[in-house]
């Protein structure tokens, strides 16, 4: 039987409420037109210094009737969900994934922030790091990164906040050692690190790393837009993925928790393609660039030590006969390297694809549809059984089963309302 819940919210007397969020569907265009300019916040929203504290006892004894989230893990996945706040959603929310029926907890609003589009979260589980994608910060032209304790019953608590180098920052992720947070900034088009204190504080950005030039779409590609950062694993290297050059940066990752052009300097992609992420195999050798613009995914040989790499096969993310508009937006390889997934805007649906353990290429499984509008984002549970689906513009997050024979998905029938959902990020590896 399907299920879908709303999510939990505090009223301003401080009591609790239960509140079913309508649709936002809004237009992709338009959105993506907002990331040139910066999203500006909505009215009335809290500024980026005042993000507050939500969640009570009461709220997560809904969440997770067993306890505390450390002592639930062995039945629930715990996750945070990063959203736009142009609508009804007011920050970063918190919900649950049952790992023996795969059902959704009623999500809680775990933190007020603006924009929080973008989410990362320590190896300890203990600080959770989160972009602000906005215009201005400070009375600076610049985006937003907030540092969030993490406290044992999943709540949030600010710790502080920096500029993030650039407009509308859209991606973030840690460093090498998790001593540095990289951040790519979309609106300004820089990838930026900001130095991490053993206190889980954030640093003024240490680097900033302002990209030029521009590519062949004069619609899309005037100048640069840092969509993505990356690490190599098992070296110091990180990979920004630039949609308005048509590049994959290659940087070192200094002990300073600087940004270094690396040598070579980049990765060259098809004029045009608008690289947006990337996933790598964990040795590091294999690269797949997702092409937002292009609807397609580039298969890259890549030598960790050297940084020297090779494009050996690139394919459609879109069935054959598809002739409406689309841009791709997210991507990730199963846990245990044997699948591929991508998202699809526009055809709605995920891509699945499977991956020559030799080779590295690529061979096309199915399309499954997301059961919404504007895929923006998806996650693989950290056990690998189970596929979550964020549909931006209709506001839904949708559980699928992962065939773990052949990694093909099937819809569980469970699925939660959240505005504007567009990343997921679990807490327990």
């Amino acid at each position: 039987m399907a299920t879908k819940v709303g999510f939990l919210r505090f009223s301003h007397s401080g009591s609790l409420r239960t509140s079913q969020i309508g649709r936002n569907r809004g237009d992709e265009k338009k959105d993506k037109r907002d990331y040139d300019r910066g999203i500006t916040p909505r009215p009335g929203a809290p500024t980026m210094i005042s993000s507050k504290l939500v969640l009570s006892a009461l709220a997560l004894c809904s969440l997770l009737p067993l306890g505390s989230l450390a002592n639930a893990q062995d039945s629930s996945q715990p996750f945070y969900i990063g959203t736009y706040t142009k609508g009804d959603s007011q920050g970063i929310y918190l919900s649950s994934l049952n790992l023996e029926d795969g059902s959704l907890s009623q999500p809680v609003l775990a933190a007020e922030l603006d924009n929080p589009s973008f989410l990362t979260i320590n190896g300890d589980h203990t600080h959770l790091y989160a972009v602000g994608e906005v215009s201005n910060f400070k009375d600076k032209a610049s985006g937003a990164v907030s540092a969030f304790a993490i406290n044992e019953d999943g709540t949030l608590k600010l710790l502080n906040q920096e500029a993030s180098g650039g407009r509308g920052p859209c991606h973030i992720l840690l460093g090498p050692d998790e001593k540095t947070v990289l951040v790519a900034n979309y609106g300004g088009g820089s990838f930026a690190s900001l130095p991490v204190t053993e206190d889980g504080k954030l640093k003024p950005a240490a680097s900033v790393m302002q990209q030029v030039g521009s590519s062949i779409d004069k619609s899309r590609q005037q100048g640069p837009h840092a969509h993505g950062m990356y690490l190599v694993p098992g070296t110091k290297l990180a990979l920004g993925v630039d949609l308005g050059v048509d590049k994959v940066m290659i940087y070192d990752v200094t002990d300073e928790g600087e940004l270094k052009p690396h040598d070579p300097a980049f990765i060259e992609i098809k004029p045009g393609s608008g690289p947006r992420h990337l996933a790598t195999n964990q040795a590091g050798d294999k690269i797949y660039v997702l092409n937002e613009m292009a609807s397609t995914v580039d298969v890259f040989e890549f030598d960790p030590q050297t940084g020297n790499s090779k494009h050996v096969q690139k394919l459609s993310t879109l069935p054959e006969d598809f002739d409406g508009s689309n841009t791709t937006a997210e991507i990730f390889l199963h846990p245990n390297g044997k699948w591929l997934y991508c998202s699809n805007r526009g055809h709605n649906s995920v891509a699945v694809f499977d991956v020559d353990q030799e080779t590295g290429k690529l061979t096309f499984v199915e399309h499954v549809s997301s059961m919404g509008e504007t895929p923006r984002s998806f996650q693989i549970a950290p056990q690998g059984k189970h596929l979550l689906i964020a549909n931006q513009n209709s506001g839904n997050i949708v559980v699928y089963e992962i065939n773990q024979e052949n990694g093909t998905l099937k819809s569980n029938g469970h699925q939660i309302d959240v505005p504007d959902p567009c990343c997921i990020d679990f807490r327990f590896d």
